[in-house]
């Protein structure tokens, strides 16, 4: 299968550089299982939602993950992006420019915050153990900012905007953003009538954003993430499917963990573990029913799993429509609603 397949022509102008005024009135691209679409407004969505359904959502919360400093006795301007971290106060990062981030170096932060360079891997991030008085995360909240993909050129106002209303816990660097067009609510609407919220985990990692550069799909190598599953969560996902609902995943994210647990597993059921799951057309879904997600960059692994759960004529002409009727895409864009298929 070719990575071409999955290409799409996308005007710039389309490419949301902020977030909609209010969180539920972005636009809803509604693709149904008969293959036909409709416009609606993100609120519409409880007319989909049912109370034998459970809604999956993912309750990781992004980190101000960018931070800038300089080598001691230097005047000059180092930006350093944690990715993921490895062992207590020691993080994968991607710094730039990178040729002043040798082994052994160190880099001031402000405010007390060091890092020492303790490794370059093959694909150049570095490994950086940070040393500080208090606590972290804190220090973080106070020295970073969101890190925003590369094709958002704005300053983000509000930092909330880039979490979802039910972040938890810290460990993502970015957001699971079909997440970010839930309000409290609207997400208390969905519980009055009776259908379950089930809150899983995954820690979005960096290779979200990096591009397939092979020409064959089969050929790339998918990064990895953190997920968990509670008891609770796993419960009531069972539950849903013993009552004839349908699992509903927000978020390329959740699907990924839910159906990384079936293929781990055979079931859902609490777990932990490091997930490098790519999904692609012929890829059988084992647990997911419906999809809440984004529009996804063009011959991105995003495209290709909601092309593998819609089909990939379908999705790129529900796309079509999309960039034809003027929404907005990527990580502040507008959101979809997909149904399974019918056969």
């Amino acid at each position: 299968m070719k990575t071409s397949e999955f290409y799409y022509d996308l005007p710039e102008e389309l490419i949301a550089q902020h977030p909609a005024d209010k969180r539920d009135e972005s636009r809803l691209l509604h693709a149904m299982a008969n293959g036909e679409v409709e416009d609606l407004t993100f609120k519409d969505i409880l007319r989909f939602i049912r109370p034998e359904d459970v809604l999956v959502i993912n309750n990781t919360k992004v980190l101000p993950a960018r931070i800038y400093g300089h080598r001691p006795e230097k005047e000059e301007h180092i930006e350093v992006l944690l990715v993921k971290e490895i062992e207590k106060d020691l993080w994968q990062c991607m710094a730039r420019p990178g040729k002043k981030m040798k082994v052994g170096g160190t880099i001031e932060f402000g405010e007390g915050l060091t890092g020492k360079v303790e490794a370059v891997t093959e694909d150049g991030l570095r490994h950086i153990r940070f040393s500080y008085e208090g606590v972290f995360i804190e220090i973080l909240e106070r020295l970073g900012e969101m890190p925003l993909p590369p094709y958002i050129h704005e300053k983000l106002k509000d930092k909330d905007r880039y979490q979802t209303v039910y972040a938890k816990y810290e460990g993502s660097a970015a957001a699971p953003t079909a997440g970010l067009h839930f309000t409290q609510e609207l997400l208390d609407a969905i519980r009055a009538q009776g259908t379950e919220i089930a809150e899983i985990t995954l820690h979005v990692g960096l290779g979200t954003f990096r591009p397939v550069k092979v020409d064959e799909v089969e050929s790339h190598e998918m990064h990895s993430e953190y997920y968990k599953i509670d008891e609770k969560a796993a419960e009531a996902i069972n539950r849903a499917k013993k009552n004839g609902g349908r699992v509903i995943a927000v978020g390329t994210t959740s699907i990924r963990t839910l159906e990384s647990c079936m293929q781990k597993n055979g079931k859902i059921c609490a777990d932990s573990d490091n997930t490098s799951i790519f999904i692609y057309p012929g890829y059988e879904f084992k647990i997911v029913d419906a999809i809440v997600t984004n529009f996804h960059l063009p011959e991105s692994t995003l495209i290709m799993l909601v092309s593998a759960f819609y089909g990939k004529d379908a999705i790129l002409k529900a796309y079509g429509h999309a960039v034809k009727e003027g929404y907005r895409f990527f990580s502040f864009g507008d959101a979809m609603f997909i149904e399974k298929r019918e056969s």
